[in-house]
């Protein structure tokens, strides 16, 4: 017997203080474990089951050739930085300097963490507007700050500005917007920006801009970023991904376009918990950068999805909310079920062989409206065979 494997009095495991101790395992992860066990089409997480365009696997494959695989820099490479500046001034009309307000992130989740460690001190309030992406409640508690959640306005998801307004205290260090949303597929309008900005111009309250579904807006409408507005752009750190942008969430690498008092500060604590993004990937999209289609085709690419999608569960009994942007549709379940929305996707992905998110998983208070996400970022024939089963409803 060796020593290692000797009982020993003194031999135990040592507790560890909880610091999330409200985070258990997310509901995306129970409900594609339990798609998995019920060979359900999974339309829950949302993150697409078809192939990256050839010509960026090419890029990268070349990067990695040419011997570009040791560390960038700390930012990210200055080509990807030039070209990401070069984009958001062609969409939006702001001009950012590629080398003190672009900085290249290990994906869009880390982008912001870094950016609430860089600005939340302990005792600082950051409003997050309910439903909202998972994270960042947690990201602020690591802070030490404290989340005030205010809901987005039942059924259409607007933006309550008198409940923002209300929630402002002098402890308000941030507030976080997400357009295109998840979960609920809204997009901001250019007015409910203006309103943004008229609300917090006498504030010294940041923004955190989670833009990653930028390129999926449909019917014609535009992307209403922060870098459109001034008196939100001087204020904001903007997050991107490129991950959702070109059907590469695997790879991790998101962007951050802030103005270079509030990069500085980002990069202090980004250049900490990650250092930098892996070079191949960075140079392998720099160069497919070049070509703007990809990206400027996107919003017909996604709104066939959605339509395809919709026009199946219009032969459905569930309820269709509007889905103008994002990839992602949510229907109302009261005519199908008197389930609440946890229990529904479980029966659904059981017994009809779909797996869905309830929207209650996405706010604080687990507020159940009988509305459940679905993913349309899927093939084609994916989207059929779910719909096939969901007509069974």
């Amino acid at each position: 017997m060796t020593e290692a494997t000797q009982a020993s009095p003194t031999a135990r495991t040592p507790a560890l203080p909880n610091k999330l101790p409200q985070v258990g395992t997310t509901i995306f992860t129970v409900m594609s474990a339990l798609a998995a066990e019920h060979d359900a089409v999974n339309l829950g997480q949302g993150f697409p089951d078809f192939a990256c365009d050839p010509a960026l696997l090419d890029t990268v494959t070349e990067a990695m050739r040419a011997g570009h695989n040791q560390y960038p820099p700390m930012p990210g490479i200055r080509p990807l930085r030039a070209a990401v500046a070069a984009k958001i001034e062609a969409l939006h009309g702001r001009q950012y300097d590629a080398d003190t307000e672009i900085t290249i992130t290990a994906g869009a989740t880390q982008a912001i963490i870094t950016a609430i460690l860089a600005c939340v001190h302990p005792g600082d309030e950051v409003i997050v507007l309910d439903p909202c992406y998972d994270s960042y409640v947690p990201n602020i508690v690591l802070a030490g700050g404290r989340a005030v959640r205010v809901p987005l306005t039942p059924g259409s998801f607007r933006p309550d500005f008198a409940r923002i307004g209300a929630a402002i205290t002098a402890r308000t260090r941030a507030l976080i917007i997400n357009s295109p949303h998840n979960p609920s597929a809204t997009i901001w309008s250019a007015a409910e920006m203006r309103q943004l900005q008229a609300l917090l111009a006498p504030t010294d309250i940041l923004l955190i801009s989670d833009e990653v579904y930028e390129h999926m807006v449909f019917d014609g409408a535009e992307h209403q970023s922060a870098a459109r507005f001034a008196g939100l752009a001087a204020r904001a750190f903007i997050v991107s991904s490129f991950g959702k942008t070109f059907h590469v969430t695997g790879w991790k690498v998101g962007t951050m376009a802030a103005p270079a008092a509030l990069t500085a500060e980002f990069r202090k604590v980004h250049q900490f918990n990650v250092f930098t993004v892996n070079t191949p990937m960075q140079h392998g999209l720099a160069s497919y950068l070049k070509d703007p289609a990809p990206y400027l085709r996107l919003p017909a690419f996604y709104q066939a999805k959605r339509d395809l999608f919709r026009q199946g569960l219009a032969d459905t009994r569930l309820k269709l909310l509007p889905s103008a942007g994002s990839y992602f549709q949510c229907v109302d379940i009261s005519s199908v079920s008197a389930l609440n929305e946890s229990d529904f996707c479980q029966w659904l992905t059981r017994e009809v062989g779909v797996a869905a998110i309830p929207l209650s998983a996405f706010y604080g208070d687990g507020f159940d409206q009988r509305v459940v996400r679905l993913c349309f970022a899927k093939k084609d024939e994916t989207l059929r065979a779910a719909l096939e089963r969901l007509r069974k409803l």
